[in-house]
């Protein structure tokens, strides 16, 4: 009888041993929160002024993730956040250039406002920037 309850203690561990992956699925392992890219924030935004020069822009929002080689007049800033557990977030901010100068803001960023109540705008809009 002992020698069957040790067989079968045995044959269980070993059949346990091929469901290994099984066994993980039920721990959940610790995940790190990845930020990547340029942090743009409403009061970043509000900072902006239609007119700014390109060393102004960059003093303000820091240097742009993507400077298109073809497209001088457009720098897009790319944040992404992924928390260890929960779905990623987003955010894009394009400036364009007319010359030298700052011409308008396209965006998930909108300047800061002081109605904390106003209803909730929909995240993809163009910004428009006071002269």
């Amino acid at each position: 009888m002992r020698s069957f309850l040790a067989a079968l203690v045995v044959s269980s561990g070993l059949i346990s041993g091929c469901s290994f992956d099984s066994v993980v699925g039920l721990v959940d392992p610790y995940r790190i929160d990845v930020r990547q890219g340029n942090y743009v924030d409403q009061e970043m935004v509000a900072q902006l002024r239609r007119g700014m020069s390109r060393d102004q822009v960059r003093y303000v929002l820091g240097s742009p993730l993507v400077v298109d080689m073809f497209r001088s007049d457009r720098w897009d800033y790319v944040y992404r956040f992924r928390p260890g557990s929960g779905e990623a977030q987003q955010r894009v901010i394009s400036l364009f250039f007319a010359g030298d100068v700052l011409d308008r803001i396209e965006g998930d960023v909108a300047a800061a406002s002081g109605d904390a109540a106003a209803a909730p705008q929909p995240r993809s809009r163009v910004v428009e920037i006071p002269p």
